[in-house]
């Protein structure tokens, strides 16, 4: 029978740790109120916290966060998970899962940020840091990170469709234009590293400042414009223009950066449209951003 990411809850949790790491089996396990998609996480403890992937696909994540969390860690400038051990496969849950160490701070949103262009300018020293580590030997670009890294073509079937689809509900025109953009935009230059996921739900604030990035699991060496997917879905004015001016990119690697807020938004109105407003709200305000950037001056 397939594993359902709904059996990941804390008995089973609670009956991996005493099983596997019975050391901290007397340590009180509860679920974190946002743990994300790809994974469920929970406290163990009061100093640590368990990620165990929801489904296959996400499953190749944790051997990669443990070999490169550890390495990545000291050169960059802000705090990121650190692994303490790993976990096996079992009866009870099939595939590797990790335990970290905790890190303080709440899930990044504007009421939480006391100053949010010094919040995005933080953020891309982070990415300058992390682009600027020696990408040897590091994970290609692949199915592991869902092509984060590569080239912005791998979605442009899917791309194309949404916007076929979406036909009588956006400015498809100019959403053409804008992906065509992107798929000229070609990569031309070294891989760097790229966290591959980007997003205020992998961000944390404390004391209104950035204080820690989280979620390594789309992490891989490739083109870092699918890191720059935030400057649409969070930033906007003042602190996109900060963003931008503190990394040291092109217009080229700007205008696909577009392309990826642009494929995410677009299939996310698709799924949503109709169904659900909160989500279909989000996604048509990142497409309004998305189309109105690209009208401004480069």
């Amino acid at each position: 029978m397939p594993f359902d990411k709904t059996d990941i809850d804390v008995s089973l949790v609670s009956r991996l740790v005493a099983t596997q790491f019975p050391r901290w089996a007397h340590l009180d396990v509860r679920p974190v109120e946002l743990s994300g998609w790809d994974n469920k996480t929970f406290r163990l403890g009061d100093d640590m916290s368990i990620r165990l992937p929801s489904a296959e696909r996400y499953a190749a994540q944790v051997e990669k966060e443990q070999r490169w969390l550890p390495k990545l860690a000291p050169l960059l400038p802000l705090p990121i998970p650190a692994p303490l051990a790993m976990g096996l496969p079992s009866e009870d849950y099939p595939w590797h899962w990790s335990v970290y160490k905790w890190l303080e701070g709440e899930n990044a949103t504007l009421e939480r940020i006391a100053d949010l262009s010094q919040f995005a300018t933080d953020l891309a020293q982070f990415l300058v840091s992390l682009q600027r580590i020696d990408p040897a030997d590091g994970p290609l670009y692949g199915g592991h990170n869902f092509f984060r890294g590569g080239p912005v073509a791998t979605y442009d079937a899917e791309t194309l469709r949404s916007i076929q689809i979406l036909e009588d509900h956006i400015d498809t025109d100019a959403a053409t234009t804008v992906w065509e953009s992107a798929l000229n935009a070609t990569w031309q230059r070294p891989t760097v590293w790229i966290h591959g996921d980007i997003a205020a739900g992998n961000l944390l604030a404390a004391r209104g400042q950035l204080s820690a990035v989280i979620d390594f699991g789309c992490m891989g060496i490739g083109d870092p414009a699918c890191d720059l997917v935030i400057a649409w879905t969070f930033f906007s004015g003042k602190s996109r223009k900060a963003f931008r001016e503190a990394l040291p990119l092109d217009f080229d690697t700007w205008a696909r950066g577009r392309g990826w807020a642009l494929w995410k938004a677009l299939i996310t109105l698709v799924q949503h449209i109709d169904t659900n407003p909160i989500e279909e709200d989000k996604a048509r305000h990142v497409i309004d951003e998305v189309l109105a950037d690209h009208l401004l001056p480069s």
